[in-house]
């Protein structure tokens, strides 16, 4: 008889992260429970969401709540719900599906993170367009991710977790390549 296997769950960026490179720092992020929001029609999700955890539903390309509980806007008619479990009333206003296992967070930090995403990502991050709290969905090198400006020189990003390898490569490539400018 074959001895039993033994699996041990890991993160999708272990042994990957931290990384840092010039004025940049790249961590892992445990944003605990992933659950999407997809409301069903016609319903009050807002509201439902506001006396279930405190938040609003998102509007197109923002965030509501704070580090620990947070509705991140991920595409039309859909939220992650980025923390806390969502409570059982969530389910007569929106379908939710638990996403806690598909995806690769990272937060990238520093002086020069808007220049590392700039050369990776097709969407104008500047402070003036791009403020705190702001989301969006777009390409960052070949992946599709959300990235989500969560400080002055801060962004939480997303990517399917079968990327965070490719992600990590790409980010820390565009690190190095802007620290040996400097």
């Amino acid at each position: 008889m074959a001895d039993a296997l033994t699996l041990t769950a890991t993160s999708p960026c272990a042994g990957l992260l931290p990384r840092t490179v010039g004025t940049c720092t790249l961590t892992e992020t445990d944003l605990g429970l992933l659950t999407s929001v997809a409301p069903y029609k016609g319903n009050a999700i807002s509201e439902a969401l506001k006396a279930a955890h405190g938040m609003a539903f998102p509007a197109p390309n923002r965030t509501t709540g704070k580090d620990g509980a947070r509705a991140i806007w991920f595409g039309r008619e859909l939220a992650l719900l980025a923390g806390p479990a969502p409570d059982a009333t969530l389910a007569d206003h929106a379908a939710l599906s638990d996403q806690s296992d598909a995806w690769a967070c990272v937060t990238l930090s520093g002086d020069d993170a808007r220049a590392v995403l700039a050369r990776l990502v097709p969407v104008d991050l500047s402070p003036a367009t791009f403020k705190q709290g702001h989301t969006v969905r777009t390409q960052l090198g070949h992946m599709t991710a959300s990235i989500t400006r969560t400080g002055n020189d801060s962004f939480l990003i997303l990517v399917f977790r079968s990327m965070a390898a490719t992600l990590v490569h790409d980010l820390v490539t565009a690190m190095e390549s802007l620290a040996v400018r400097h």
